[in-house]
């Protein structure tokens, strides 16, 4: 491209970039980017919200399964989750379970053993924001969760046909999800070469700033933390939305308008 031309549509970018009130980090690095090539959306308390009830369930199941299976002291499930990034690693690294795919298999089962229906809905909203994605873009979830949960989540919400694949905490050789590991490993099941042509979209933190390290376009879906209940933000993240609905707000060049 020549010079004059790359000027012009580097300073484009750039106003529409600010229109958008779009981070972009340091204004010395500021370059063209490329046309986004994926989308990885996070599932639970991304593609929906429903005040922490789902997660708060799973939770509940971890901590119900570590006491009544392995007969750990209650509050050991969280010890195991803050030390080791998920309480199944803890509890493989601990001794406290075999590291066959049966006995995490079992584990994977019994804690996503949720009645999913009756927290979640058909969101006709969500579908068509999503089916207006431009259609050459595919679209994966990328989950800390396994992919059956993963699977019932998206046949609730009535999306689950919109989909190339799930990528879950299996696909990721068990690594934390907001770990380099687990997202080179999305990043190639997803076939993306350059990260910059992906888009991730997530509603934790940690996870917008590990993907940002790897230079993925990152986006913080809700502003309020789990834990602390109060406002969270992300310098990592490229924008911040309240929720998934409000995607087209902050990157409208990727849907089609009628």
């Amino acid at each position: 491209m020549p010079d004059s031309l790359h000027a012009l549509t580097l300073y484009l970018q750039y106003r529409y970039d600010t229109s958008l009130k779009r981070r972009w980090g340091d204004i010395e690095r500021y370059t063209l980017r490329p046309k986004p090539e994926v989308i990885l959306f996070d599932c639970d308390d991304c593609l929906y919200f429903d005040g922490w009830k789902l997660a708060s369930t799973l939770t509940a199941k971890i901590e119900e399964w570590c006491t009544s299976k392995k007969n750990l002291p209650a509050g050991e499930a969280y010890q195991l989750y803050k030390k080791h990034g998920t309480a199944l690693k803890g509890l493989l690294a601990e001794g406290h379970m075999e590291e066959t795919e049966e006995e995490i298999d079992q584990y994977l089962s019994d804690v996503h053993d949720i009645p999913i229906h009756e927290h979640l809905s058909i969101d006709n909203e969500l579908r068509d924001m999503i089916l207006k994605i431009d259609p050459t873009i595919p679209k994966y979830i990328f989950t800390a969760s396994v992919r059956a949960h993963a699977e019932r989540c998206l046949r609730a919400l009535g999306i689950d046909d919109l989909f190339v694949d799930i990528i879950d905490v299996k696909s990721c050789n068990l690594a934390t999800k907001h770990s380099t590991e687990a997202f080179e490993a999305a990043l190639k099941i997803a076939g993306v070469k350059d990260p910059e042509t992906c888009l991730f979209l997530d509603d934790s933190t940690k996870n917008i700033a590990t993907a940002r390290s790897l230079g993925i376009r990152s986006f913080l879906v809700g502003r309020v933390g789990r834990d602390c209940g109060t406002p969270i933000t992300s310098e990592h993240a490229e924008h911040e939305i309240d929720i998934i609905h409000d995607f087209p707000n902050v990157m409208p060049e990727i849907f089609i308008h009628d």
